[in-house]
This record gives structure tokens, sequence and C-alpha cells, in this order.
């Protein structure tokens, strides 16, 4: 243990200037910068970067303009364990005599446990190898196209990037939510971005071609070897379906009637005095999601100024087991970080249950994706259903649905 103190001061001394050079704020106390490699079977490593603060024994991880907090590590002897504060997964690693840390990622699942090898190099702040100078560049809105290796099955999404030198950074927006922040590269004509969260583990590469396409693509996700690929032409007008369509009510059912246990095993009933000539949001959600953790970050803020002009938040949450007492272990804390004060509420259904909308919610046609977002007036009557959450890796998106979720708002309540 001492030694692996000695090593990380060391090294957070020597690296100070570099979190500065990547542009992000800098910490008060000394930081110290990693790359990290998911070691996929099929060679494919996920790579992104960690800042560590040893004197408060935290660490940071680097996506883009993103800093996520993870303050739970220990130490026992030459062993670091680190638990990522949502999505139930942890690292287990042990100190090499060359300064690295090598070991496991491990996801805790409903039903079992998987895991991945890592290593974390210390002092190295590039998340990949600049060999050639970029030819052209990707800035722009991007048609998307993801197709299963058999090619039975394929889906749509809008690519939006930032080229600033070699550097890019990015997302890929989806029906259901965005895939958070990317961060990479253009290398001569390959692409390579990639983003870990401790649940979104992923690797995207392409071509890009003289003709504004990107070509060859090959999308990584995750433990094992699940990829897809991928091509995408530049097209400003490209566009997603209209995120109010994907799920409605039902014709002649706008008036929601559900009543589920909190953490505490309190029934919370929408139909409850507390609910009553208020405007209501509801999010359908689980501990399990990141567009959920970025949605949720998003509400818990917002609750607070508000509550008081008579709006109400309950979140049905959709674990991964029906298991309560491990569905309210993962929900804690999750809501603790985001220091939520509105009711979750355990619906029992998991997210994978193809009847889950039938089960918990009859009154909607389906839900289609996580999280959705049902806006109820002073009559108790459903007058928006929002599948999908743009967050703060989309830039001008997420703005655009702030100013948006406002407006619904106040129209709402003055009525």
């Amino acid at each position: 243990m001492k030694q692996l103190r000695q090593t990380i001061t060391i090294l957070a001394l020597t690296l100070l200037s570099t979190l500065q050079s990547i542009g992000q704020q800098q910490f008060t106390d000394n930081p110290n910068i990693w790359q990290t490699r998911l070691h996929r079977q099929d060679g494919a490593d996920i790579v992104f970067n960690t800042a560590v603060d040893n004197s408060r024994m935290v660490m940071h991880i680097l996506n883009a303009g993103e800093r996520l907090l993870v303050d739970d590590i220990r130490m026992e002897g030459d062993s670091v364990f680190i638990k990522m504060p949502f999505f139930d997964s942890e690292f287990k690693g042990v100190l090499q005599p060359s300064g690295e840390v090598k070991g496991l990622w491990i996801r805790h699942l409903a039903d079992r446990d998987v895991s991945i090898p890592f290593t974390s190099i210390p002092g190295v702040k590039e998340r990949f190898t600049q060999h050639l100078p970029a030819k052209g560049n990707v800035s722009g809105r991007w048609a998307t196209y993801f197709t299963a290796p058999d090619g039975t099955d394929s889906s749509f999404a809008v690519g939006e990037f930032k080229q600033d030198g070699n550097h890019v950074t990015g997302t890929f927006l989806t029906p259901t939510g965005d895939y958070r922040f990317l961060e990479g590269i253009l290398d001569g004509d390959t692409l390579k971005l990639s983003t870990f969260d401790g649940s979104h583990a992923y690797y995207f590469t392409a071509r890009l071609t003289a003709d504004n396409t990107l070509e060859q693509g090959v999308f990584y996700a995750g433990i094992g070897n699940g990829k897809e690929h991928w091509t995408a032409r530049k097209d400003p007008k490209a566009a997603l379906p209209d995120e109010t369509k994907l799920a409605t009510v039902k014709p002649g059912q706008a008036k929601l009637n559900f009543s589920f246990p909190d953490l505490d095993g309190k029934q919370v009933s929408i139909n409850d005095d507390r609910f009553k000539n208020k405007v209501v949001v509801i999010t359908l959600m689980g501990s399990w999601c990141p567009n959920c953790m970025d949605e949720t970050g998003f509400l818990s803020g917002w609750y607070k100024q508000n509550r008081e002009r008579g709006v109400e938040v309950i979140g049905l949450a959709y674990e991964r087991t029906t298991d309560f007492e491990r569905s309210k272990k993962a929900l804690s804390g999750f809501l603790k970080r985001f220091d939520v004060d509105y009711p979750v509420l355990i619906t029992g259904v998991t997210s994978a249950d193809p009847k889950k909308g039938e089960k918990t919610l009859p009154q909607l046609t389906a839900i289609k994706g996580f999280p959705t977002t049902i806006f109820v007036d002073k009559k108790g009557l459903v007058r928006e259903v929002h599948t999908g959450f743009s967050g703060p890796g989309t830039g001008e998106h997420y703005e655009h649905f702030k100013q948006e979720y406002n407006q619904l708002i106040d129209k709402l309540l003055k009525e």
C-alpha cells in the first residue's frame, strides 16, 4: 500500500501539466492522468482516460467534456478496488512493478457476473496514438446506419461530431437516447472514438473517404465480442423520428392509474393527494441506464428549483431483476449520487420484459425505450409522452430539450 501511494504521488507531481494540456479544469491538488484499456477478446481495446486526485483518493473518468466522479476507492497492499458510482460495476486490480495496474473490470448483472481484463497505464494522457495527420474533417451531421454482423438487424442514428485539428468529440443521437460523450481522433483517414462510464464501454472506428462518407465502420460494444458494422454520410438535414410519436396514450385512456412501492416499501399512487391538481412529470427509468443517469441529473436539480410552483416528479424504476431488495440496492446509490428528492418507485417489472408496458402502464401503446417521460396536466390527463433523452453530451440538443421542457411545464401550469 505504501509503495502504491508513493508511486501515485510521484507521478501526480510530475504530471500536473498534462491535465491542463487537454483543456480540463485543474484539480486543486496534484492530478495524475492514466490511460485505461479494456482488452476485448477480438483485440479491439476500448480506451479511456482518468485523472486521479491522490490526496482525496478519488478519480474522474474523462470523456470529452464530462468528468465523472468516482469516489469509492480502496487499497489493500498492492491491490486496488474501485467501485463505480452507477451501473453496479467495479475494477479489481494489482499494481505491477512497471507502475501499471492490471486486473478485471466486473459487471454485476441480474443473473451473473461478467468481466474483461484491463490495464491502466500511468502518465499517458492520450486516448489514441496519432500516427498520421488528419486527412479531412468529420465536423458536422451524419446520417448513420448500424447493421448486425449477420445483416439481420439495422438501425438509424444521427452522428454529430466536432473536429479541432486531429481531436474529435461528439455523439450519436438515436430515437431512444444518445451515446453520451465520445472522444477520439482522426488518424489519417481513420476515425477512432470511445467512451466509458461504467455501463457504456464503446469503441467506434471507420474510414473517412474523399466524398464525405464514413465506411468500413465497426462499433465495438463492451464485454465480450458484441459489435456492429456502420456507415455514414454527411447530411446536415439528417433527422430522427418525432420522439413524441414513438409511444402514445391509447384513445380514451389519458388518465393513468398506478401504485408501486418506494424504496422504503411504502405504496405510492398517482391518485394520492400529493399529486392532485398539480402538473406531474413521470419518468420511466432504471439504475442500469446511462441516459437515465443524465435525465436524473437534470430532473433532480430542476425539481428542487420548481417544486413550489405546483409540480411533482415521480420515477418509475424498471430494474434488471424482479427482486425488490436487489432493485433497492441498485437504485439507492444511484439516487443518492444525484440527491433525488422526488419519489422513485420500484415497479417489480424488468426493463427486458416484453410486456412491461402492459403490466405497469396499460394506458400507453408501448414503452419504446428508457428513459421515457410522461407529462400529466392538473386534471390528471396525459398531455405528452416523450421517448428518449438528449443529454449533455449532445450539446445544443440538450439546451433545446431544456427549453422545450420548460415551455411545456409553463404551459401546463398556466392552464
